[in-house]
This record gives structure tokens, C-alpha cells and sequence, in this order.
């Protein structure tokens, strides 16, 4: 007889949660959905290994679940198995988490229950979609509104995205008396099927919209022997996870890659496939010491446009944290905003091509982050609000739009009179962003920054936390984040998290200099902070030359603080108008608001004299 649900052998295993309200016919029902996915693309003997730990759970033997006993009944490894000379389940396990990562990002995003390997251990942990440990964390939010945002596409949702389409077909005048009632007829069907999905047509929509598309090709094993064959493929399939989180970069399945032959050029597997770039590297073990190279190639120029190397010990480390550590330094080169890939796409051609609209629309936005240059906000709002009536379930373009109609309430830029207003239009665009792509970094990013301003920093943070854990390998997330946090109060963990986001990035945007100056300062840094703001490269950012102001003028530069300040005032000549209210949207800690008003007098700022007696 079914047992309505999982008991204590479960909830008691090492690294299991309490799974109460999931029956066991549930946790089945979602095993097989997952095994019988197009999505779940993995050899016969990981589907094994993910059988044979859920029904080992299932029947209360999670304690059990060990790395010999999978060796042995899963891989048929002799009772001798040595477990320490051996890496094949931990290789195995990895592969296994990375595959189930892949298949709820693709496919089994609205799925009702979570299969989840948890680091640390083999033993499964099941969950309902509500019992998400990130969606709980979010659900202790005050804005319930943004949380909305959050959850997966409701029975609305569907139906307002169907009329939308609905909408778009109907302006063809010739169509219109032909298709009113079947599109209602159809429109309401729709909305009350509950078991149908958005999900496909979505990612149907995100792959039309053009930029940067790269294959993975398998790794080549040098050493010519088994374990080295297994290292080349554990590779591979890392790398091809991590490439995959970056939502502005098409990333081609392993399957694509596996159909080219050997021998065949980066010219001609563009042609064959459309993508741009070709990666590619190699694996050779010795004496215990293994060394991984990889490179990129563009198709369009047939010329190598990144390459590195990387060494590792493996009597020291193991493999799985090899494999995560060397991926995630070749994704973060290769895939980041202002990585590789990006900058051979500006600097070409193919850019350039009205055709090419919407990745330019991207490119203008990282351009105008990169710099803050009002004059570039402007065209590039319109052309992400273009792009986004073109290509309605682009997250990444809502996500974009987002911070561009912010920036026009917090600098002041392009500011669009009537409502909503430029905040509501942000947090619109960023809800919008997450509804469509719940795990989509840079929709998270978005919602996050919103939410801050809107005086949630607690909130932000969360989301932030949970973009992170999503993407750790986003550099511009995490310079993004590190700011938050730095102006939530902590300015040495925010600072350190800008550091590491700099370091790791050589391209990134001089708005993330410019903010570790403030840091330095904030933290009583002088010297650091009068290095780091005649570095930052935003002259024509009004904000800097406040900032600027404020560390010369404390580090006693008399002639550069008055420079700064006449040029801020002549750029934002009402900003002290309402000092208050300027502090007040960006969220400081009453410490750091009285610091910056003393500051702005000692920079020689006019600072209405109510401000200044609300401090004493």
C-alpha cells in the first residue's frame, strides 16, 4: 500500500531535509518526468545512479546511500573496490548534480517537485516547488508585490501572454474579422488548461534574439589512457554548465557539438551550425599532476581570440573541485558582459548590421553601464524598449530596461514626465523580467537594485544572494551586489566583493572603481580613495564629481575638491535643494548620512541648514 508520505529515514539522513507532504508516488511521478525529458540528456549510467538513490531513499535506506555502495551496485565495480584510487562516483555525482541543474533550468522550471543532490553527500533531498529554500527566503519580504514576481507563471499570466500574441497577430487589418472569436474562444481555453506551459515558446523567442553563440566541443584526452578520457569529458560537460548561466550568450547543446567530426575548422562549423565561436581544449594527465588548456576560436575571422592554461595537483584536490574551479575561471573570461566574446562582437562587422538590432541594444547597454555617459542613456532606452515589443519574453531585455528607466530617477537622466513614474516603471520591467525567467541572473539583478531603492534593502539582499548562488561566475552581478551591500552599511564586504568582481574581470565598467572609491573613503581610506576616483574614467557622470569632491576635500586637495564641486554644481545645480531626499533614495544607514553631510560642508556644498541641524 502507498505511504502518503516519506518518513523519518529520509528527514534523518546526512544531508536530507524533512520532506513532509511529499508521497512517495509524488517523488516518483517527478523521477520519471525527469528520466523521460528530452532535457535530461545523460548516459544509462547516471539515469541509474539518480534511480538508485531515490528508491534507496524511498525505502528509508538514505543512510546507506555511500560511495561504495553506489560503486559497486551501480557501476559494477568489483566488492575490492578501492574507494580512495578511485574517483569515478565523485566524478559521477557531479555530472549528476550539474545535469539535474540543467534540466529545472530548461525544462522543469513549473515541475511540482525538487530532485536535488546536495553537495557533501549522494543521499537525495526532495521538495515541493514552495518548500524552495530560496523562495521561502523571499517570501519573508514585506513588498508582496515583488514577491508575485517571483513565483512561477500563473493561469493569468498565460493568458494575458496569449492575447498579447494575440494582439501582435491582429494588427494585419485583412486578419481581423477572421480570427476575434476564435482568438477569445482559443484565448479562454488556454488561460483554463493548467497543465500547460510558456516555457518553450519563451525560449523559443530568446534564441531569435541574436548575440553571441558558442559550441563546446569535447575535450581531447593527450594522455591517451581511461582516466584521462574521463577528466576530458568531466571537463566539458563543467564547462558547458557554467557557459550555460549566462543568459546573454546562446550556448549550443552537447549534442550539436558531438555531431561535428574531427578535424573540422571554426569557419566551417559556423556554417554548418550558425554560431559564431568554437571552444575547444584538451587534458593531459602526468606523475599526478594534471593540465588543461582551452581556447576560443571565431568562426567569422578564423583566428584564435582567447586561449590560457591551467595546472592542478591531483594527490592534492579532487577532481569535481578542479573541474568547478578551472570552469568557472574559462567562463568568467569567456562569457562575462565585458568578456571576450562581447568585445569580438563589437569590434566587428556583424554588429553593425540593421539585422543585428537587438544585439546591439545589449551592446549599448553594457557601453552606457560601462561609462554612465548621459548622452548614450537616451538611445539606449529606446532601443531596449524596441527590442522588447519585438522580442516580449526576452528577460535579459526587460531586465536591461529596468536599470535604464531607474537611472532616470536616480541621476536624473532623460526623466519621462507623468505615470507611472521611472521607479514604477523599473520595478515593471524587472517583475516582468523574473516572471518570464525566474532564474534569469540579470533579471534578479535588476529586481534586487529596484528593490533597494525602494528602501528594501533586506529584501534585495535576499534576491541578491539567491542570483549568486545561481551564477557565482557573473562579475558584473557580483560587482552590482557588492555595491548594494557596501552602501547597506557594510563597506568592507562590500568593497571585497567589488575587489574580487574587478579582479576576476578586466573589462569591467569604471562605475564599479568609481564605487570602490567611495568605499575606501567611507571606511577612512583616504590615500586608497584619491587613487581610486582619479582612476575611475566617469567624467561625464555628474554623481563622480560629488564623490570626487567629498575625497579631495577631506584629503586636504583644497584646489581638486573646488574644481569637482563647481563642475557637480554646474552639472546638478538642484541637487541640494532636497538633500535629504537624494540620501534618502539611495538607502544609506542614518551613520553614513550623517558622514556624507558633514562631507558635503566640508566639500563647501551648499546644505540647507534644516538638513544640517537633522543631524545634530
Amino acid at each position: 500500500m502507498e505511504r502518503p508520505e516519506i518518513g523519518l529515514s529520509i528527514s534523518e539522513a546526512p544531508g536530507a531535509l524533512p520532506v513532509l507532504g511529499v508521497g512517495e508516488a509524488d517523488i516518483r511521478a517527478q523521477l520519471a518526468r525527469i528520466l523521460n525529458n528530452a532535457e535530461f540528456s545523460v548516459p544509462e549510467r547516471l539515469r541509474r545512479f539518480l534511480s538508485y538513490v531515490v528508491e534507496q531513499a524511498l525505502a528509508g535506506h538514505a543512510d546507506r546511500i555511500k560511495a561504495y555502495s553506489i560503486a559497486v551496485e551501480v557501476f559494477g565495480r568489483d566488492i575490492n573496490f578501492d574507494i580512495q584510487n578511485d574517483p569515478v562516483v565523485r566524478i559521477e555525482a557531479g555530472r549528476l548534480r550539474r545535469a539535474l541543474e540543467r534540466y529545472y533550468l530548461l525544462a522543469g522550471g513549473l515541475d511540482p517537485i525538487l530532485i536535488e543532490i546536495p553537495k557533501g553527500g549522494y543521499a537525495p533531498r526532495f521538495c515541493r516547488r514552495m518548500d524552495n529554500p530560496g523562495e521561502a527566503e523571499l517570501q519573508q519580504s514585506s513588498s508582496q508585490l515583488e514577491l508575485a514576481a517571483l513565483r512561477p507563471s500563473s493561469v493569468a499570466l498565460r493568458a494575458a501572454q496569449f492575447f498579447a500574441l494575440a494582439v501582435d497577430w491582429l494588427k494585419h487589418r485583412w486578419f481581423v474579422g477572421a480570427t476575434i472569436a476564435l482568438m477569445i474562444g482559443l484565448g479562454w481555453n488556454f488561460a483554463r488548461t493548467s497543465d500547460l506551459t510558456i516555457l518553450p515558446a519563451a525560449r523559443k523567442e530568446r534564441v531569435a534574439v541574436t548575440g553571441p553563440s558558442i559550441i563546446v566541443r569535447p575535450f581531447i584526452n593527450l594522455s591517451g589512457d581511461p582516466e584521462g578520457d574521463v577528466y576530458a569529458a568531466g571537463f566539458s560537460e563543467e564547462i558547458l554548465a557554467q557557459l550555460a548561466r549566462f543568459k546573454e550568450l546562446t550556448v549550443f547543446g552537447r549534442e550539436t557539438a558531438g555531431a561535428v567530426p574531427d578535424g573540422v575548422s571554426a569557419a566551417e562549423i559556423r556554417r554548418k551550425f550558425g554560431n559564431r565561436f568554437t571552444l575547444e581544449g584538451s587534458v593531459r594527465v602526468s606523475n599526478g599532476r594534471l593540465r588543461i588548456t582551452s581556447r576560443v576560436l571565431d568562426g567569422e575571422t578564423a583566428t584564435v581570440i582567447w586561449s590560457d592554461a591551467y595546472d592542478a595537483d591531483l594527490r592534492t584536490s579532487g577532481i569535481v573541485d578542479i573541474e568547478m574551479n578551472v570552469a568557472s575561471k574559462v567562463a568568467t573570461a569567456v562569457a562575462q558582459p565585458y568578456g571576450i566574446l562581447f568585445r569580438q562582437m563589437a569590434s566587428s562587422r556583424e554588429s553593425r548590421l540593421p539585422s543585428f538590432e537587438a544585439y546591439q541594444c545589449s551592446f549599448r547597454f553594457y557601453r552606457y553601464r560601462n561609462t554612465l555617459d548621459p548622452r548614450e542613456h537616451l538611445p539606449t532606452r529606446e532601443c531596449l524598449e524596441r527590442m522588447t515589443v519585438l522580442y516580449p519574453d526576452y528577460a535579459t531585455g526587460w531586465a536591461m530596461l529596468s536599470f535604464l528607466y531607474l537611472d532616470e530617477d536616480r541621476f536624473e537622466l532623460n526623466r519621462r514626465p507623468g505615470s507611472p513614474t521611472p521607479v514604477e516603471r523599473a520595478r515593471e520591467a524587472a517583475q516582468h523580467a523574473v516572471r518570464l525567467e525566474p532564474q534569469n541572473v540579470r533579471a534578479l539583478q535588476a529586481l534586487m537594485t529596484v528593490l533597494f531603492l525602494l528602501k528594501e534593502p533586506a529584501a534585495a539582499l535576499r534576491i541578491g544572494n539567491q542570483a549568486l548562488a545561481i551564477n557565482p561566475n557573473d562579475t558584473e552581478l557580483l560587482g552590482e551586489f557588492g555595491s548594494r551591500i557596501a552602501q547597506a552599511g557594510e563597506w568592507q564586504r562590500g568593497a571585497a566583493l567589488l575587489e574580487e568582481a574587478m579582479a576576476r574581470n578586466p573589462g569591467h565598467a569604471d562605475y564599479y572603481v568609481g564605487i570602490l572609491a567611495f568605499a575606501a573613503y567611507m571606511q577612512n581610506d583616504d590615500k586608497k580613495a584619491v587613487d581610486l576616483i582619479r582612476r575611475a574614467d566617469l567624467r561625464r557622470f555628474p554623481i563622480y564629481y560629488l564623490v570626487a569632491a567629498l575625497i579631495f576635500a577631506r584629503a586636504g586637495l583644497s584646489s581638486e575638491a573646488e574644481a569637482n564641486r563647481v563642475q557637480f554644481l554646474k552639472l546638478r545645480p538642484k541637487f541640494f535643494d532636497d538633500f535629504g531626499s537624494e540620501l534618502d533614495k539611495r538607502n544609506f544607514t542614518p551613520r553614513d548620512r550623517v558622514i556624507l553631510i558633514r562631507a558635503a560642508i566640508l566639500a563647501g556644498f551648499p546644505v540647507k541648514s534644516h538638513i544640517v541641524d537633522a543631524r545634530k
